[in-house]
């Protein structure tokens, strides 16, 4: 019967090189991305930052984020998208036809029930990359986000919506 290797064993030449293969592959994804431009210099250099990024942040992840659900992370990445989609074109209206006197601003403080961080930072950089929100703050406790709406009228229901949207969903794919 062959045993398993122990938690000090040396890591393997693949380990070694790509850490996080999840971390090297979004980063290279992002990367052609930014660029807006497919080549294969602009490739391998995503490739190489991917590589490095995740080789130099490796010892700040002792750990893989734990996930419950790669399938509901999925469904969560493309309601997202399309959330900013839909937020772009709903901030857009806002400037071209509101007087800035006439929009709702505030503040809201969003209490959370996520515990983990990873799910917290996901949440957070959600609400972030929304057009019209911004995650401001979070709380020494970890128990509340502050927020900052562009156009909210009714602040309870900006912070039910972020709930049931978002945190709900999180709750489903991070233990």
């Amino acid at each position: 019967m062959a045993s398993r290797p122990s938690r000090s064993a040396p890591r393997s030449r693949f380990a070694r090189w790509l850490p996080h293969p999840l971390l090297t592959l979004a980063l290279v994804l992002l990367w052609m991305l930014l660029l807006n431009d497919f080549s294969v210099g602009g490739l391998l250099l995503g490739l190489v930052l991917g590589i490095v990024i995740a080789r130099l942040t490796s010892q700040f992840w002792p750990e893989r984020p734990p996930i419950r659900s790669y399938r509901k992370a999925l469904v969560y990445l493309g309601l997202v998208i399309w959330d900013v989609v839909v937020a772009n074109l709903h901030v857009s209206r806002l400037i071209l036809f509101r007087r800035t006197t006439q929009l709702d601003v505030r503040w809201v403080v969003l209490p959370l029930e996520l515990r983990s961080p990873e799910a917290i930072t996901v949440l957070a950089g959600t609400i972030t990359m929304t057009p019209g929100t911004v995650s401001c703050d979070l709380s020494a406790d970890g128990r509340s986000l502050l927020v900052h709406c562009l156009d909210a009228p009714d602040a309870e229901d900006a912070v039910r919506q972020m709930k049931d949207r978002y945190e709900a969903r999180l709750k489903e794919i991070f233990p």
